[in-house]
């Protein structure tokens, strides 16, 4: 094992762990005890998180056809929900060191599965909101508590595949949820579609709850506000930490406001497909499971910065191909665009949490919600820039959004290299 998985300092003359301390650390591993079921139970509250997060996506021109709302009017069902966890997932977060990792993710999902049966029951578009408002307020506690979680309980060689194995799920969920209600809204409408998800994510929920292993390294903190307030300024004065805050608002600005705008590009001419057929575009989300759950073995070829650089690179060449008015290219443009997403953001989030040495949950939970801020952005912005100027509207904000990622990156590239200099 190397020093750095054990915390032992490489400098020469430090004492060295013995063979025993070696082996007395408990944290999970691939193939060791616990680690499949976490794995599972994980993967499913992610499922869970974008499928409810994200229904009413694939659904918008259904949804704007039947209040009699624009594109920008009706984006707010995404944008609502996405902007409710941006501003819970810090205030869960402290809940979460104090309570359990594992306890607020669980009654999270309970709160936003129950608020799923009410939705599709919502008589107007501002009821629509609010609910959905609510249900991102519920799920606020999952992304920074799974994080969180994980870091303390898997070993840190392990850390980066374990977070791109939640990211997945969240991958799986986007895509399960939008093709479900696609087809199903297709038949029935948009309100049964979504009762149909809010029963997959009860079933989730379910199966979470039973499956994740209690937590054997979670230690509590302090609800006291000046501790919090004290760790978040501490947060936010690592210069690295912001800059993965802005690239994961960045990325998530991208896909937030390409896959709120897809569904009115591809109902309308030269396409014009149907709204199952719509839906199933979304199956390109597993091309983001696998580049989610590789991005470990990426970061191990390329390191971080070389990750993120391919990962911009990817988004942007997707976003140019999508121009064209060619299914096909459309299609492999968005599966480009959906690779390098959750490339960039498995990076990104995995180097929070590795980076955060106390107040992980605080950590994890800057970086979802400037991720979530960036959805809200994006989609709203998105749909009015399409609204605006067409495709080529919302294509440019994700092309400037990229260009964000890359300056970052490239500034975090010179930073590293005069700290290099310096201690030469």
């Amino acid at each position: 094992m190397n020093p750095a998985d054990t915390g032992a300092s490489t400098v020469v003359g430090a004492a060295l762990p013995s063979p025993a301390a070696l082996t007395t650390d408990s944290r999970m591993t691939p193939g060791g005890p616990g680690y499949r079921r976490m794995s599972l139970a994980l993967f499913l509250a992610g499922v869970a998180t974008f499928a409810l997060l994200y229904a009413t996506q694939a659904l918008l021109p259904l949804i704007s056809a039947d209040f009699g709302v624009s594109a920008g009017q009706a984006s707010w069902t995404v944008a609502a929900a996405t902007g409710g966890l941006a501003v819970f997932v810090l205030p869960m977060s402290a809940l979460s060191e104090r309570f359990g990792r594992r306890t607020v993710m669980t009654w999270s999902l309970a709160v936003a599965v129950t608020v799923a049966v009410l939705v599709p029951l919502a008589p107007s578009l501002p009821a629509l909101v609010a609910l959905r408002a609510v249900q991102g307020a519920a799920l606020a506690g999952l992304p920074a508590s799974a994080t969180a979680y994980l870091a303390e309980e898997v070993r840190p060689r392990a850390l980066v595949t374990a977070i791109g194995l939640f990211v997945a799920g969240n991958s799986v969920g986007g895509m399960s949820g939008r093709v479900v209600t696609g087809w199903v809204a297709q038949e029935w409408g948009w309100r049964v579609a979504l009762g149909v998800i809010g029963v997959l994510a009860v079933a989730c929920a379910v199966a979470f709850r039973l499956l994740l292993p209690a937590p054997k390294h979670f230690t509590p903190g302090s609800l006291r506000p000046a501790v919090l307030v004290r760790t978040v300024r501490g947060h936010l004065a690592d210069p690295l930490l912001r800059r993965l805050y802005a690239i994961g608002a960045l990325f998530m600005t991208v896909f937030g406001g390409v896959y709120t705008a897809i569904g009115y590009r591809l109902t309308d001419e030269p396409f014009s497909l149907p709204q199952g057929v719509v839906g199933s575009i979304f199956l390109v989300y597993l091309v983001g499971t696998v580049s989610a759950s590789t991005a470990g073995r990426l970061q191990g070829r390329v390191g971080r910065r070389g990750a993120l650089y391919l990962a911009g690179g990817t988004t942007a060449a997707g976003l140019l191909l999508s121009l064209a008015d060619s299914l096909v290219l459309v299609l492999l443009g968005l599966v480009l665009i959906t690779a390098g997403f959750f490339a960039g953001h498995a990076v990104a989030s995995s180097a929070v949490s590795r980076t955060a040495t106390r107040g992980r949950a605080q950590a994890s939970a800057l970086y979802q919600s400037a991720y979530y801020v960036g959805s809200s952005v994006g989609s709203t912005v998105g749909a009015v820039a399409f609204h605006a100027g067409g495709w080529g509207g919302t294509v440019g904000v994700g092309v400037a959004a990229v260009a964000g990622v890359v300056g970052i990156t490239l500034a975090g590239t010179r930073a590293a290299s005069l700290a290099a200099a310096r201690a030469a």
